[in-house]
């Protein structure tokens, strides 16, 4: 059925909040844009004139071919070599969605869609529904072909999971560019009880290479590990050079509403390392340097000036 300019429109501006949703169930801003592109489609075939609140539709739409995404990237997962971690989006991106209250910061950050990976996929439907949208429990419920009273209970039961992962400390951005600072510094030194300082006791560092680029299969773990590790990263060498093919510039910035590292050369966004702040230190860095998720972070960082970078790696 053709579309009227009027049915575009209204499509066109529900994008960004449906946009929004799909990256926080899927993780994947790849994903996401298929989902929405998916949904168009469904809508496009519809008949319009029979709904009577298309918002609600579109988003029903959308979440159910998400929770189909979900069941098969599970799969997918059990397959995928190394850590899996998701997609980062650098700040601005306009697929982070709402920031207006700290629920809905958190429910982005990447340390909370790292551990919403242990959800069930209703479990996540309902916690960024709720937690990032704001949509009453009716509402969900008729997304999800549930009861209200089951989807309270689904996502007391999401809260409790995400809960029992560390909790991220909001921090500005004087705060957060100057433990940036502190950790390049010490990483930098050549010396491991700076950074040893800088971290929680159960600090961790996750690599994501997706078997494209070098990364550990297992988590580093424990402060003194963790700080071994960075010390090394960051310590000059041909063979690192070599591998990338350059001295890239690392540079401060934000990521999933997370103080982050990104990485850079000849234009290109080779890696993104999110910092998670807590009162007690750092403690724990995910990097994703799969070239297939640093796709989208490499358009964002190219349509604006970074200045100079705080230093040239290897």
């Amino acid at each position: 059925m053709a579309l009227t300019m009027n049915d575009t429109d209204r499509f066109e501006a529900a994008m960004p909040r449906l946009e929004a949703i799909a990256y926080r169930l899927l993780g994947s801003a790849s994903d996401a844009e298929d989902a929405v592109q998916d949904t168009f489609l469904r809508w496009q075939a519809a008949d319009i004139a029979r709904i009577e609140v298309p918002e609600a539709w579109l988003t029903k739409v959308l979440t159910n071919l998400c929770l189909n995404q979900l069941t098969s990237a599970r799969v997918r997962r059990e397959s995928y070599v190394g850590q899996w971690l998701p997609e980062p989006l650098l700040a601005g991106d306009p697929m982070l969605g709402p920031a207006d209250t700290a629920e809905q910061r958190e429910s982005v950050s990447y340390a909370v869609l790292a551990l919403m990976e242990r959800l069930s996929p209703n479990e996540r439907a309902v916690y960024v529904l709720r937690e990032a949208f704001d949509y009453p429990h009716r509402q969900i419920a008729e997304i999800l072909d549930i009861t209200e009273a089951a989807s309270q209970q689904i996502l007391h039961r999401a809260k409790k999971h995400v809960a029992e992962g560390k909790a991220r400390t909001e921090i500005d951005e004087a705060a957060a560019r100057r433990i940036v600072d502190e950790f390049l510094a010490a990483a930098t030194s050549g010396r491991t009880e700076p950074l040893v300082r800088l971290l929680t006791d159960d600090a961790i560092a996750i690599g994501d290479g997706g078997g494209k680029v070098p990364a550990r299969a297992k988590a580093f773990e424990g402060a003194l590990a963790v700080a071994k590790f960075m010390r090394g990263l960051f310590k000059p060498g041909k063979a690192k050079r070599a591998l990338v093919g350059g001295s890239p510039g690392v540079y401060p910035a934000s990521a999933n509403n997370t103080p982050a590292l990104v990485v850079v050369l000849d234009g290109r966004v080779i890696g993104v390392m999110c910092l998670e702040i807590t009162a007690d230190g750092i403690s724990a860095f995910r990097s994703q340097v799969n070239p297939d998720k640093l796709e989208r972070a490499t358009r964002r960082w190219a349509a604006a000036d970074h200045g100079e970078p705080l230093l040239n790696a290897f």
